[in-house]
């Protein structure tokens, strides 16, 4: 399914970017409402926590649109894929009223676009 791949590949970006705050590189600006431009050691343990849900929600979202099959996601995949949709539309509104002009520019259509990858994926799947 072409949501599928689209809300991943969308959602791997997001990924990297966290992976790159972890490592310290100046991209605060467009991450939890732009407070830190290079993040705080306490800050970049969140954003490792966040890269590894980020990367399960990929993982549910490519089980759910059929284009891979991992069986521990078999009976959990399209519910998972409801919470983040939900998840991800929440988000979207947060990063529309972010004190953060790169995060407002950046990152809200960014969410949108994966919050309907994720909501037209389940939907679907």
């Amino acid at each position: 399914m072409i949501t599928a791949w689209i809300g991943s590949i969308a959602f791997l970006s997001v990924a990297i970017l966290y992976v790159l705050l972890v490592f310290g590189l100046p991209y605060g600006e467009y991450a939890m409402g732009g407070k830190y431009k290079v993040a705080p050691k306490r800050m970049r343990a969140v954003y490792a926590i966040s890269i590894v849900i980020q990367l399960f929600a990929i993982m549910v979202l490519l089980q759910t649109g059929r284009v891979i099959s991992i069986g521990f996601l078999e009976g959990i995949a399209t519910g998972a894929c409801y919470v983040f949709a939900v998840y991800l539309s929440l988000n979207t509104v947060m990063n529309a009223v972010s004190k953060s002009r790169k995060e407002k520019i950046v990152m809200t259509p960014l969410s949108l676009v994966t919050a309907v990858c994720f909501w037209v994926t389940a939907i679907n799947g």
